[in-house]
């Protein structure tokens, strides 16, 4: 849009004689006419340009908001159940039966594996409540840990199978009435038993030579 500002002779200002007051006038005029141009433009936008925010202060930005933090992962090698035990479940059983006559004990013992995981090896341990002949012969496969302790390895045992049978047969000190023998496991290759009641025993066996069963 134009604007042409008239003097009061009909001519364009600045048309006339070169003078300071017609200089002066005619600044004042291009003055009005770029108010008016400023005018007309932000009606025409609608908007005010660099315009402020009430109060004198700046426009601000919309705050950004962060994005949520990640759950945190389960931790690795933490149980969300926790279960007793470390490795996989076997089940090991021993059955047999114990005997004591004249001054001799005997152990016939049978290991099995119920599973549902195959073992590498177990140790039996035999504890006796009397102290075995320091001249005791034992069976291939057992080792005397202490003066009524003996230990034996089973082998391996596949799931749902049996490991080697165990026929201990030493003299004792002296000739006692009766004997106990405790049975369990001293090492289990790994596993863990969830049923300790058939690999625990204690059998106590009267000197009549009849074999008591565990």
């Amino acid at each position: 849009m134009l604007v042409r500002v008239m003097n009061r002779s009909g001519r364009p200002n600045g048309s006339g004689r070169p003078g300071g007051a017609g200089r002066r006038g005619g600044g004042i005029l291009a003055s009005v006419a770029v108010a008016v141009l400023a005018a007309v433009t932000l009606i025409a936008t609608g908007a005010p340009s660099g315009a402020s925010a009430p109060g004198g202060e700046a426009p601000r930005p919309a705050a950004s908001h962060p994005a949520s933090a990640p759950a945190p992962a389960f931790a690795p090698g933490t149980d969300r159940g926790s279960r007793a035990g470390a490795g996989v479940e076997a089940d090991v059983a021993y059955h047999g039966h114990v005997s004591l006559w004249g001054g001799r004990v005997g152990v016939w013992l049978t290991t099995e594996n119920h599973g549902p995981a195959p073992v590498s090896g177990v140790t039996v341990r035999l504890r006796f409540s009397v102290p075995l002949d320091p001249g005791a012969t034992l069976p291939p496969g057992c080792l005397r840990t202490g003066p009524a302790t003996v230990q034996c390895g089973t082998g391996t045992m596949r799931a749902a199978g049996s490991g080697v049978r165990v026929a201990l047969d030493v003299a004792v000190v002296g000739e006692p009435a009766e004997v106990g023998v405790d049975i369990d496991t001293a090492w289990s290759g790994g596993t863990y038993d969830r049923n300790p009641a058939n690999n625990t025993h204690r059998v106590l066996a009267p000197a009549t030579g009849d074999p008591y069963s565990f």
